[in-house]
């Protein structure tokens, strides 16, 4: 059985087919953050896919990840395309460095998660906390519930561990900050 549902007013779907996506949003529904872990090389992957990016294996087990990291890099929306996001401008797309399995298989092949800058309670943040992220800031992951046995998986700033942390932002131009 597929998974279905509406977030911001927007269709969700992920079809019974995707084996993998459908496995990996069960355990963020019940907001426990796993990823495949291959069973012949040992490396943790995201996304979500039938073998492994590095040594082509296809078996592979679900294993909890501490859903811990740095911002690598990260999207400032100004102009929301999607008309659901138009009333939460500006809004952030963060690529998030997870802790676990840093600078492996190597330096430049960091374990990294795609996901929306949101409050503690994983609702789309406000523009207060949107300007107090950048690159280096440290955040952590919460789940917003879209429906029963589907949650997203979002990022929130990690307020305990940004102490002395200096992030570094895009300077800003002025366009679409009126």
């Amino acid at each position: 059985m597929g998974l279905n549902a509406t977030y911001l007013g927007m269709p969700l779907d992920v079809n019974e087919l995707d084996v993998e996506n459908i496995e990996y949003f069960r355990h963020c529904a019940a907001h426990a953050f796993h990823l495949q872990q291959c069973a012949a090389c040992g490396l943790v992957r995201y996304p979500p896919t039938t073998a492994c990016p590095w040594c082509a294996e296809l078996s592979s087990r679900w294993v909890p990840v501490e859903g811990r990291g740095s911002v690598h890099s990260y999207t400032e929306v100004h102009h929301a395309i999607q008309p659901a996001f138009r009333g939460h401008t500006p809004y952030l797309i963060l690529l998030v460095d997870l802790d676990t399995q840093k600078g492996k298989p190597t330096a430049e092949e960091a374990l990294r998660v795609v996901g929306n800058l949101v409050t503690q309670d994983g609702v789309l943040a406000l523009p207060d906390q949107v300007r107090r992220v950048g690159i280096g800031t440290r955040v952590r992951m919460v789940f917003t519930d879209v429906a029963p046995g589907l949650s997203l998986p979002q990022w929130t700033i990690d307020e305990a561990a940004n102490a002395g942390v200096t992030a570094w932002r895009y300077p800003e131009s002025g366009v679409g900050n009126q």
